[in-house]
């Protein structure tokens, strides 16, 4: 978190850019397998609706594939750093490039909604423990300092939700099971790349415990960032997982508008929020960020199918500028060292990502299908609120004055904040 732009006196925009592109092997292996991470979030989203044809489950059975995936990611997020500061971060990405080796492959077999939600679940610890040492390696490694490192770390997660999507609509198009096959494939290249180019890193003076992320969490203001990161994620989480089945359309033109969708996170998040947070400050952007995002939903879904596709895709820009603000808040809002912080963080939000697959789609059968969006709607109006209540412990007085471009100041090897 930043100082608001009255307080700070240097612009952000006079210094060096970072050397984005002069990046060791190492950085570039690492943030490439972290691409087809993030691409696996994504990639289930056109093909929802095949799944859930192709094993004969209702959208609530399917849902659960990420539900899964998100309610292990939460828990794992406890056991990441305990981890990577005995075995190192080298051996921790292997570990969870392995794990999703093996069971994006198992996933391809499944027979029953049941066996692949819960090879889902072995999926999402193996993706939180490469996802959660990633920015860690490449903020190691990368030249050009943090700004670069986080700048390549953020590419990274914009190029992977875009063309997860995109992918995922190729794959599933012949066949629901290949978009599975296909992660495996890429994600064992990842591996590969990762064993070849990346040494191993050196390890924390002090190991991680596994309740020192939970402990961090009694700090005024990473709690706040955690519980407004609750609601958003709730609210992102409705859009990544119950919009295909509103939209109902072929795994290609669904994978089109989620592309589209991607295309704008990824823009937003790299290049339009470092120049807002510059301009208005950090916290203006945050609320009025979810703000918008919130009347996005409700015009998502209660427009026609038109505005409903618009909306989707627009909600990718509101998306990518929180994404953006809140990492760097979890970041640096907090004296606890930045990977503890940051697993605390991460802890918290990612049952919104759980809880908004399953919800949505029973909200619906309960209700109508407009109300599964009122109430993501108000779960964003609901972190606005933290946002603007807790305005005070959200811009702590030991941050610096911003780095090269709006990043954060230089990081003491943090954890990921899984976008």
């Amino acid at each position: 978190m930043r100082a608001e732009p009255e307080e700070a006196k240097d612009d952000p925009f006079d210094e060096e850019p970072p050397r984005l592109l002069r990046q060791p092997k190492a950085v570039w292996a690492t943030a490439g397998a972290s691409v087809v991470a993030f691409m696996g979030i994504g990639l289930v989203d056109p093909i929802l609706p095949s799944i859930a044809k192709g094993l004969a489950a209702t959208p609530s059975q399917v849902s659960l594939l990420f539900t899964s995936y998100f309610l292990i990611t939460a828990f794992a997020m406890l056991l990441t750093g305990w981890v990577s500061s005995r075995i190192g971060g080298r051996r921790t990405l292997l570990a969870g490039l392995a794990l999703v080796v093996v069971f994006a492959g198992l996933s391809g077999t499944s027979s029953s909604v049941a066996e692949l939600v819960g090879f889902r679940a072995g999926w999402g610890l193996g993706n939180a423990l490469f996802v959660s040492t990633a920015l860690a390696v490449i903020v190691g490694a990368a030249a050009g300092g943090s700004a670069a490192a986080i700048l390549l770390y953020e590419s990274a997660l914009g190029l992977g939700m875009a063309c997860g999507p995109l992918l995922g609509a190729v794959l599933g198009d012949a066949s629901w099971r290949y978009r599975f096959f296909g992660t495996a494939a890429l994600m064992a290249v990842g591996f590969v790349c990762i064993t070849a180019f990346l040494g191993e890193q050196p390890r924390p003076a002090r190991k991680t415990g596994l309740l020192d992320p939970v402990r961090a969490l009694g700090h005024g203001g990473l709690a706040s960032a955690a519980v407004a990161a609750f609601f958003y994620n709730y609210a992102f989480f409705t859009v990544l997982a119950f919009t295909p089945f509103v939209l109902n359309m072929s795994p290609y033109r669904s994978g089109a508008v989620f592309f589209g969708w991607g295309v704008l996170l990824a823009a937003f998040s790299v290049l339009v929020a470092p120049r807002l947070q510059a301009r208005f400050g950090s916290l203006r952007v945050l609320g009025g960020s979810l703000v918008l995002l919130a009347a996005d939903l409700v015009a998502l879904g209660y427009g026609n199918h038109a505005a409903a596709v618009t909306g989707t895709v627009l909600s990718g820009a509101f998306i990518g500028l929180n994404n953006t603000v809140f990492t760097e808040l979890a970041l640096g809002v907090s004296d606890a060292p930045r990977p503890v912080a940051s697993a605390g963080y991460n802890f918290v939000r990612w049952f919104a990502a759980a809880a908004a697959p399953f919800l949505a789609p029973r909200i619906e059968e309960w209700t109508d299908l407009h109300i599964p969006f009122v109430v993501a709607a108000g779960a964003a109006l609901a972190g606005a609120a933290v946002v603007g209540v807790r305005r005070a412990s959200l811009t702590h007085p030991h941050q610096a004055s911003p780095g090269p471009r709006g990043a954060s100041p230089e990081p003491a090897a943090p954890a990921a904040v899984t976008n």
